[in-house]
C-alpha cells in the first residue's frame, strides 16, 4: 500500500512537499518522474517484492507509459502468466502487471483486475492521464481541477501543498455529512477538490484539457432465484478463496477481531491457510464498553498470538491528529480506537485483515430489521394510529425500551420523536434516514439553512429497486460504507503504514450477496445474516457463529460533558459561530438546553459539529487544536 501524487505541470517544491505530507502512507521509499510537463510522485510501503525493483513511478520497456499505484492486485499472478507471452518483466510486482495489461487492453483493463487500488497511468504517446479507483472504494483518490491544471493524490493534504490552492469550505457537503457522518459526495469539503467515485475511471486529455469520468462496474440489479444451499455453499467457497488470496504478502500480517461472526469468519479461514497468526482487539477500560472476552475466546480457539488494547479517557487527546489524517470531517467516533489499535499493531504487522462490508452485504444492521417490520406490519395501520403508538413509547420504562435497542433510553425524548416519525411516514427513504441520519431534514434547516428535502432525493435515487431492504443496503454500500467505514479504515491504518484488507468486499462476494434473495439474509423471524452464519457452520465456533451483533460503543456523551467540555464551549460558542458564518447558534443553544433529556441523541450531533470545527481550525484556519 502506498501514497501517490501527480500533476500536469512541473513544480519540484510542490512535489517534495506533497510527498512529505503523505509520507506515512509509504515510509519505505519514494520516487518521482518528471517530463513533458507531467510530474508523478510515489511513497512506497513495501508489501510484495521488497527489492528496489518494485519502486515507483514505474514504466514499460519503452519508457513511454508510466504508473503510480496504490493497492494490491490479488489476481496479478494469473494475469502475469498470460502477459509473459508478450512482455518481459523486471520485477515481481503487481504494479508491472498493470502497465502491460494497459498496453494490451487500454483503459478497460481495469475490468480484469481484482483487488484494492487507486492509480494513475500516464500515456505519453496518447497524451492522456488515467485515474482509477477500485469497485467498492476501498482506496481513496482525490483530484484538483481548475482552469488548465489537474492534480491528484491519495490524500487531500498532499494536494493542499500547492500554494495556489485557496482553502475554502465547500458548504454543499454539509447535508451529506450530517446524514452519514461523512461527506459522500464526489465534491469534497474543499472547493475545486473532488474525490474519484468508487468503480470509476477518470480520463484526462492533456491536449484538450478535458476530463471524462465513467463507471466501469455496478451492483447487480436483479435477484437470482436459487436455493439457499446453493448460496450458502457458494459463499463459503468464495470467502475462503478471498481470505486465501489476501494472505498474499512478503511482510507479517494479522487480523482485527471483534468477537462476532464477521471477524470470526476471517479468523477461521486464515487459520486454515496460515500459521503463527497474530490477532488484535481494542476496547475501553470501562467494563461496560469492552467486548474483549469474545475476541479473546476466538483467539484462544484458533491458537493466535493475541493482543488486547484497552484505552481510557486520555485517548481523546489524539482527536485533532485523527481529524488531520482523515482530510475531511469524519464523525465516526470509532476512528479513535481504530487509530490507536493501528498504532499498536504496527509493532507486529504491516498487513491487517478486517471484517468491513459484511453488515452491508448480509443485512446485519438493526435498522434493516426495523425497515422489514415496518414494511410487513406498520404499514397496515392508519397513520393516526401509528403516530399515537409512537408517542406512547414515552410511557414505557427505559429498561424495557433498552431490550429492543440497547441505547434506546439514552436517546431520550428526541430519540422517541425520531422513532415516531419513522413509524408515521410512508416514505421509504424517510423511514431509513430517520433512523441513521445525525440531523433530520428539519434540524439541518434550523442548523445551517438547508432547504433541500433530502428524503425525497434519496427516495428517487435508491428506493426504486426490487425490495426495501436491498435499497437500504445499496444506500449503505454506496454512501456510508465507501466514505465512512472504508475511509476510517484506510486513513487510520495508513497513518502508521499499515495496509488494511477487506476480504468480504471481494467483487465476487459482493455480486453474490446482491443477487441472492433478501429472505436468505434477513428472514422475518430469524437471526440476521442467515446465509453467512449458515455458510460457516462447523468452521466458526458455535458461540461466535450465533452471537448477536453488538455495537462498539464509544462514550462520546461522557467525553463531551468532561474531557471535551472546554473545547466544545470554545468551538461552539456564539462568538466563534458568528465569526464563522456557517451555522445558526440558536439551534446549538437548543441542543445545549435539551442535552440532559436526550443525552445520546444530542451527543451524536455535538460530536459531528465538534469534529467539523476541529477540521475547520486545522485545514481552513491552519491552526492546531489542543485538548
Amino acid at each position: 500500500m502506498c501514497g501517490i501524487l501527480g500533476f500536469n505541470w512541473e513544480d519540484s517544491e510542490f512535489l517534495r512537499n506533497g510527498l512529505k505530507a503523505i509520507s506515512h502512507r509509504g515510509p519505505d521509499s519514494y520516487g518521482k518522474y518528471s517530463g513533458n510537463g507531467i510530474t508523478l510522485g510515489h511513497r512506497r510501503l513495501s508489501i510484495i517484492d521488497l527489492s528496489p525493483s518494485g519502486n515507483q513511478p514505474m514504466s514499460n520497456e519503452k519508457g513511454d507509459i508510466w504508473i503510480v499505484f496504490n493497492g494490491e492486485i490479488y489476481n496479478y499472478k494469473s494475469l502475469r502468466t498470460i502477459l509473459e507471452k508478450k512482455h518481459s518483466f523486471s520485477s515481481n510486482t503487481d504494479t508491472e502487471v498493470l502497465i502491460h495489461l494497459y498496453e494490451e487492453k487500454g483503459a478497460d483493463f481495469v475490468c480484469d483486475i481484482e483487488g484494492i487500488f487507486s492509480f494513475c497511468i500516464y500515456d505519453s504517446k496518447k497524451k492522456i492521464l488515467i485515474l482509477a479507483r477500485d469497485r467498492a472504494g476501498i482506496k481513496p483518490l482525490y483530484y484538483y481541477k481548475k482552469g488548465k491544471k489537474l492534480a491528484f493524490c491519495s490524500e487531500i493534504k498532499g494536494i493542499l501543498e500547492n500554494r495556489e490552492i485557496r482553502r475554502e469550505v465547500n458548504e454543499s457537503c454539509l447535508e451529506s455529512y450530517f446524514i452519514f457522518r461523512a461527506n459522500t459526495l464526489n465534491e469534497t469539503f474543499f472547493r475545486n477538490i473532488f474525490r474519484l467515485p468508487a468503480a470509476s475511471i477518470l480520463l484526462y486529455d492533456l491536449k484538450n484539457n478535458s476530463v471524462k469520468i465513467k463507471k466501469y462496474w455496478e451492483l447487480p440489479s436483479e435477484a437470482e432465484s436459487r436455493s439457499f444451499s446453493y448460496y450458502s455453499e457458494k459463499l463459503k467457497n468464495l470467502l475462503e478463496n478471498s481470505v486465501k488470496s489476501q494472505l498474499m504478502s512478503d511482510v507479517p500480517y494479522g487480523v482485527y477481531l471483534s468477537g462476532g461472526v464477521d471477524s470470526g469468519t476471517l479468523a477461521a479461514f486464515m487459520n486454515r491457510h496460515a500459521s503463527q497468526l497474530t490477532s488484535f482487539s481494542v476496547g475501553f477500560e470501562e467494563k461496560e464498553h469492552s467486548e474483549s472476552g469474545q475476541s479473546r475466546f476466538l483467539a484462544e480457539h484458533f491458537g493466535f498470538n493475541h493482543h488486547e488494547l484497552a484505552i481510557g479517557k486520555s485517548s481523546i487527546k489524539y482527536l485533532p491528529e485523527i481529524v488531520r489524517h482523515t482530510d475531511e470531517p469524519l464523525a465516526d467516533p470509532t476512528c479513535i480506537p481504530i487509530y490507536l489499535l493501528s498504532r499498536y499493531a504496527k509493532k507486529y504487522c504491516t498487513v491487517i485483515l478486517t471484517g468491513e462490508g459484511a453488515d452491508e452485504l448480509f443485512a446485519g444492521y438493526p435498522q434493516y430489521k426495523f425497515m422489514q417490520l415496518h414494511s410487513v406490519f406498520a404499514k397496515k395501520f392508519p397513520k393516526l394510529l401509528r403516530k399515537a403508538s409512537g408517542k406512547s413509547l414515552n410511557l414505557i420504562p427505559g429498561r424495557i425500551l433498552n431490550k429492543g435497542f440497547k441505547f434506546a433510553s439514552a436517546l431520550g425524548e428526541k430519540g422517541i420523536e425520531r422513532f415516531n416519525n419513522f413509524i408515521s411516514t410512508d416514505s421509504k427513504a424517510e423511514q431509513y434516514l430517520q433512523q441513521i441520519s445525525i440531523f433530520s431534514n428539519e434540524e439541518q434547516s434550523a442548523l445551517f439553512g438547508n432547504k433541500n428535502n433530502f428524503y425525497r432525493k434519496y427516495d428517487k435515487k435508491y428506493f426504486n429497486s426490487r425490495d426495501v431492504i436491498t435499497s437500504c443496503q445499496k444506500i449503505d454500500f454506496k454512501e456510508s460504507m465507501a466514505e465512512d467505514l472504508l475511509m476510517k479504515l484506510d486513513k487510520n491504518t495508513m497513518a502508521f503504514g499499515i495496509e488494511g484488507r477487506v476480504p468480504f468486499l471481494d467483487t465476487k462476494i459482493v455480486e453474490l450477496a446482491f443477487r441472492m434473495p433478501v429472505k436468505y439474509k434477513l428472514p422475518l423471524f430469524r437471526q440476521n445474516k442467515l446465509v453467512l452464519r449458515s455458510s460457516v457452520k462447523g468452521i466458526v465456533p458455535e458461540e461466535t457463529r450465533k452471537r448477536k451483533k453488538a455495537h462498539f460503543f464509544v462514550p462520546i456523551d461522557s467525553w463531551l460533558s468532561n474531557e471535551l467540555s472546554s473545547l466544545k464551549e470554545e468551538l461552539l460558542s456564539s462568538q466563534f459561530i458568528q465569526k464563522q458564518k456557517i451555522f445558526n447558534y440558536k439551534y446549538i443553544k437548543k441542543m445545549q438546553e435539551n442535552f440532559a433529556d436526550s443525552r445520546l441523541y444530542y451527543a451524536r450531533q455535538f460530536w459531528s459539529l465538534l469534529i467539523f470545527q476541529i477540521w475547520y481550525k486545522t485545514f481552513i484556519e491552519n491552526e492546531k487544536t489542543r485538548i
